[in-house]
């Protein structure tokens, strides 16, 4: 096996590293069932109720992604604004920095009371704790366009508009994709936060009651559902990125 392949099968060696450690402490420390789980009996608790885990999965994905793409229209606009203007750099960054130093857990009780409980608080909870990574990478990757280069651009004739949409942009791609590999992350966690307090499905949901029954194996299984979404989405956007931005990659490695 060449360093390349070992690279790209390292996550799965350390996973299965992990889970082989993992059940080895559970039987050789004789760990109660009820405290810490091994990964046979999260196997067992998964097959069992499979059907439930899937349709409580199936909800939660759904929720954020809307959430998710709300975060995506939402964060490009604002990081749109903020990043093309100085001004607007200097008067709103504060500002959403602020915000997103709020615990978004807070925010559930009153989303519950605006719209309810269902999807409507998961939903602006995935999008209230997603959407400032991207917004801040878009800023930045406008922000930091060089001045030099926006001088020859202007004495070409380009206006700031077609320099922003058509330079500012494309070269903002790497950060955007970025910022999505982290903010899907944090929308699963939004979603799951505001389900175990504010619905009655989903992963959030499905937590509380198999904790509730003690049934941790149950309680893992969906835990491992949620990491599984969430580095599926990870791995989907890593490979748009490379298909997309791979003229950044391969200007990086040339300087």
């Amino acid at each position: 096996m060449n360093k390349k392949q070992l690279e790209r099968w390292s996550p799965w060696l350390l996973l299965v590293f992990v889970l082989v450690l993992w059940q080895v402490i559970c039987v050789g420390f004789e760990v109660s069932e009820f405290i810490f789980p091994s990964p046979t009996r999260i196997w067992n608790q998964f097959w069992e109720f499979k059907g439930t885990i899937a349709a409580h999965a199936w909800r939660t994905y759904w929720v954020t992604m809307a959430g998710f793409g709300l975060a995506i229209v939402v964060g490009v606009l604002l990081g749109f604004v903020i990043g093309s203007s100085r001004l607007a750099y200097a008067a709103v960054y504060p500002l959403m920095t602020a915000f997103n130093a709020l615990p978004k857990a807070a925010f559930v009780p009153i989303l519950v009371v605006w719209f309810g409980i269902g999807a409507g608080p998961a939903i602006l909870t995935a999008f209230l704790i997603s959407f400032f990574p991207i917004m801040v990478n878009i800023a930045t990757g406008l922000a930091t366009l060089e001045p030099e280069l926006e001088d020859v651009l202007r004495v070409l004739g380009a206006k700031r508009w077609d320099v922003l949409v058509k330079v500012g942009l494309p070269r903002s791609m790497p950060y955007f994709f970025g910022s999505l590999k982290v903010a899907i992350t944090l929308a699963f966690v939004g979603t799951t936060v505001s389900e175990m307090t504010a619905a009655n499905e989903g992963i959030g949901y499905l937590l509380i009651s198999a904790g509730s029954a003690m049934q941790m194996g149950l309680a893992f299984a969906g835990l491992l559902v949620v990491g599984a979404m969430a580095m599926g989405m990870y791995e989907l956007f890593s490979r748009i990125e490379k298909h997309t931005t791979g003229w950044a990659h391969r200007g990086s490695q040339n300087h």
